[in-house]
């Protein structure tokens, strides 16, 4: 089989896999710390410097990547980072050592920028938003076998087996990443200092990283943050735990192939990026409201389809309209940017669950996630972003914007 045969299906795998990795500790880490003795902030610090690190290296990796077009090698060292992550996190019962260890968890996470730029390379310009879409499915797919196998292996075995299953996971996802195909534009030129510069003051990219911000912010203080705590509080197990995870990831996986791939096309971007918004934001408000275990996986499966509708959409227009050399230092941008979100999420909903209470912690995020789709609109809009594409009829100059 060629290379130009098995490279997607390869890259898929390996983009499960990575993921799948990274995420079995996820549904039982922020129960995991307080049961070791960490407070809402503390834990929230915890789960927060996952996204913390991304947002300090995330640009240095994007434009390092683009200078040296080597991306196979950055996403073989994101793997390996992951499995340091997590035989460390396994070993080491200290509050500190695992704030560092999910800074490497997190460093690991960084190199997300090099799969999705290689994956994109492989692809038509016209089709980001496609290749996003596919990327981004694989990708919470994995999340969602890992969340959900973590869950009960920590139910049967204890805490640890989770991170254990994460490590094992990513020795096999580094091996199958040494055969993935690298493929870049033998002349293209090196980026430079000025061409970051550009990059980084440019309109719409800027607009798209500051809504990933507040997106992320909305999902990391609920599913992969404090949602499994107030979960516990329901009378759930650590197998509970996982499967709440679960299935608020399986509908986002849905979601992510249906809103870059389809919906985009049918009702423009834009309003995808704003339906995402409204359905996170409307069913994390509805938390505090669910007082039986089934009624709150009902809320959070509502609200992943938003987080599907929307993460890729977002990812899409941040690169669509870069040159392809460019392409790199853009994603690093974006997902940098959006760190701030991941990090300040959870530390937020810790300060909230500690000074009033998660309900009332739960109720402030999700209004201003519902504040947050208005917002997208008004801006998307302003930037002349996310309004769709079609084909010119008649010159053949192939895409214009609607």
């Amino acid at each position: 089989m060629s290379p130009s045969n098995y490279r997607i299906p390869l890259f898929c795998v390996v983009t499960l896999l990575f993921w799948l990795s990274m995420y079995t500790c996820v549904p039982i880490l922020t129960p995991y710390v307080e049961h070791l003795g960490a407070s809402h902030q503390m834990a929230g610090l915890i789960v927060g410097m996952y996204g913390l690190s991304q947002m300090l290296l995330r640009i240095p990796v994007g434009v390092v990547s683009d200078r040296l077009h080597k991306r196979k090698l950055f996403i073989v060292f994101g793997l390996a980072f992951s499995v340091l992550s997590g035989v460390g996190i396994l070993v080491s019962h200290e509050l500190t050592w695992i704030l560092v260890l999910r800074a490497l968890a997190g460093a690991a996470a960084a190199t997300w920028v090099d799969f999705t730029i290689l994956f994109a390379s492989y692809y038509k310009k016209e089709q980001t938003t496609q290749a996003m879409g596919t990327i981004s499915l694989y990708n919470s797919l994995g999340q969602m076998i890992g969340i959900l196998g973590g869950g009960a292996l920590a139910d049967v075995f204890g805490w640890e087996a989770a991170f254990l299953l994460g490590a094992g996971v990513g020795i096999v996802g580094a091996v199958i990443a040494l055969f993935i195909v690298e493929k870049f534009d033998p002349n293209e030129k090196p980026i430079t200092v000025q061409a970051v510069a550009e990059v980084a003051s440019d309109r719409i990219l800027l607009t798209v990283s500051v809504l990933a911000i507040l997106f992320q912010l909305l999902t990391f203080a609920t599913v992969f943050g404090f949602t499994p705590v107030y979960a516990q509080a329901l009378g759930a197990s650590k197998l509970g735990m996982g499967v709440l995870t679960f299935c608020s990831t399986l509908p986002t996986a849905i979601a992510s192939w249906i809103g870059g791939g389809h919906l985009a096309q049918r009702i423009g971007e834009r309003n995808v990026i704003v339906l995402g918004f409204v359905l996170s934001g409307i069913f994390t408000v509805l938390i505090p409201v669910t007082n039986t275990f089934w009624l709150l996986v009902v809320t959070q499966a509502l609200a992943g389809f938003g987080r599907g509708f929307t993460t890729p959409v977002l990812m899409a227009l941040s690169i669509k309209h870069m040159d392809t050399g460019r392409r790199a230092t853009a994603m690093g941008f974006y997902q940098a940017i959006y760190g701030l979100g991941m990090f300040a999420g959870p530390y937020l909903m810790g300060l909230l669950g500690d000074s009033l209470t998660l309900k009332q912690g739960f109720l402030i995020v999700g209004l201003l996630g519902c504040g947050a789709a208005a917002l997208s609109h008004a801006m998307l809009r302003a930037a002349g972003a996310g309004t769709g594409y079609v084909r010119q009829q008649a010159d053949g100059n192939g895409l214009r914007r609607l």
